[in-house]
Order: structure tokens, then C-alpha cells, then sequence
């Protein structure tokens, strides 16, 4: 393979060329942003933008470019791109999910948050161990904020997603907001409890298996999870399979998100303790 004779000249000021840089830049900027920081951006929008950035860069290979005079003969276009680029990571800021690790907005809880001080509904030293899972589980995934804040929609938020009472400049300890969460658990899987067979109850849903499906219920709804194919063949006998299931909800908005992918995997590796 040779080099022309000016690929300095047309790596330098083709924008052509340059257009082929911004749509690499689209590939790997998404990746950079999960693993830096755990947001999960919309693919759609890098993939638009990279293919159009691709498509420009192709088609301007055809044109005159200035590439044989001092300076570039379009230079407006490489500033346009850069706005673009600017443009969509403005919009991605302003679109990124109300949760950025499991890719959904934390559901409202019921509990009134006049009185933090009160104390989860502990019936049995079962509940106790269940809860010692269930809330830095599901609180890890939700996320904290100890300073009430603005969601994504304008609503006052705080600790893992509270908004019933909520006001700007309210602020909350992490046992606080531990004990709301605790709460809102509890009232999850007691209405996840009429979805299972008394044998399932009985002997097929120990506290770690209980944690995932209650886990996915607050992610997801009880709703769905009542009439989920993993609830189903739990009660049908079939651990592993019922395991494998829950991993199948790790999409939003018709997508999969990794957030989502991350959580369906420690809750399916939850459930599965104890099978052979």
C-alpha cells in the first residue's frame, strides 16, 4: 500500500476527512461515557449522527475541498460538526434517564417522608435478614441523593427516588433514607406474595431468590412481574429456568439497556444460589 502523494495536506484539511474522525469519535464516546461515568446514552442518537457524519465524509470525497490551496475551502463545515457533537452531548445530558444505572426512573414511594424517623415493618427475624439484602441491593441499582433535587421532569426528588412531600433544600440521612426504602420493599414483595403458589412460598423462594424477584418488582412494577414468565414457571417447579427469566427484562423504551443487563445478571445470580 502507498500513501498519496499529499495525505498530510488531505488528513489535515479535508473536512471530508474530518467527518470520518467525528463519526469514529460517535463509536467510541458512547463506551467512554458508560465507563466513566455509568450513563447509558441513547444509541439511536450516535448511531444517526455517525451515519450521517459517514455518509458526509464518502460523499465529500467527490468534491473540491481546497486540499491544494493553503487553508481549507469550507472551514465552516468542521465547526458545524463540532457544534453537532456539542449539540447531541446536550441533548443526551438533558434526556439521560431519571436513573442512569438501571436505565428507568425509580418508582414513587408511599411512604410519608414527614416521618423518616419511623421504623420499617419488621413481623420476623426473616424480614430482618431479607431486608439486610434487599436494601443495598435495590438502594446500589436506585441510586442515593441526600439533598432533595430536581428529576428529569421537574420533580422534587430525594434519597432513592422519594418524591411524595418533597421539597427543594429537604435533606436526609442515608439511615433515613435506608428506612423509606426499607419500607417500600417491604410493600413490594407483600404484593408479590399473591402472585406465588403456597408451595412456591413455602419452599422454592428462600431470602436471596426472594430479593431478586422483589428486586425486579420494584424496577419493573408488580404487575408485570405477577405475570412474568419467570413468576410462572417458579411456580411451576422450574428454579433455573424462573432464574433464567428475569434476566429477559433488561430493555427500555424497546431497547436494551446495559444498566438494565447489569442489574437482570446480580439478580439472576441472587436467585440462583443454592441450585445444584
Amino acid at each position: 500500500m502507498k500513501l498519496i502523494a499529499n495525505w498530510k495536506s488531505v488528513a489535515k484539511t479535508a473536512h471530508s476527512m474530518w467527518a470520518f474522525y467525528a463519526s469514529l469519535f460517535c463509536l467510541l464516546l458512547p463506551e467512554v461515557i458508560f465507563w466513566g461515568f455509568g450513563i447509558d446514552t441513547n444509541p439511536r442518537i450516535w448511531w444517526v449522527l455517525g451515519v450521517a457524519l459517514l455518509i458526509y465524509g464518502i460523499l465529500g470525497r467527490l468534491w473540491d475541498q481546497g486540499i491544494d490551496r493553503t487553508k481549507m475551502r469550507s472551514p465552516w463545515i468542521v465547526g458545524v460538526m463540532a457544534l453537532g457533537l456539542v449539540a447531541v452531548l446536550a441533548m443526551q445530558h438533558g434526556t439521560s434517564l431519571t436513573n442512569v444505572v438501571t436505565g428507568t426512573s425509580a418508582p414513587s414511594v408511599t411512604a410519608e417522608i414527614a416521618t423518616p424517623t419511623a421504623t420499617p415493618a419488621v413481623t420476623a427475624s426473616s424480614d430482618a435478614t431479607f431486608l439486610e439484602i434487599a436494601v443495598p441491593f435495590v438502594g446500589r441499582w436506585e441510586g442515593l441523593r441526600l439533598e432533595a433535587y430536581l428529576d428529569i421532569v421537574g420533580v422534587p426528588t430525594v434519597c432513592y427516588g422519594e418524591t411524595k412531600g418533597v421539597r427543594l433544600g429537604d435533606s436526609y440521612t442515608k439511615a433515613e433514607c435506608d428506612e423509606m426504602l426499607a419500607r417500600e420493599i417491604i410493600s413490594y414483595r407483600d404484593r408479590l406474595r399473591p402472585a406465588f403458589t403456597s408451595q412456591t412460598l413455602a419452599n422454592r423462594l428462600p431470602i436471596p431468590r426472594d430479593v431478586a424477584f422483589t428486586s425486579l418488582a420494584y424496577n419493573v412494577g408488580v404487575s408485570g412481574t405477577s405475570k412474568s414468565t419467570a413468576v410462572r414457571r417458579l411456580n411451576e417447579g422450574s428454579i433455573a429456568g424462573a432464574c433464567t427469566a428475569l434476566g429477559w427484562w433488561n430493555k427500555a423504551g424497546g431497547r436494551v439497556v446495559r444498566g438494565l443487563v447489569n442489574r437482570r445478571t446480580e439478580e439472576t445470580e441472587l436467585c440462583m444460589r443454592g441450585v445444584a
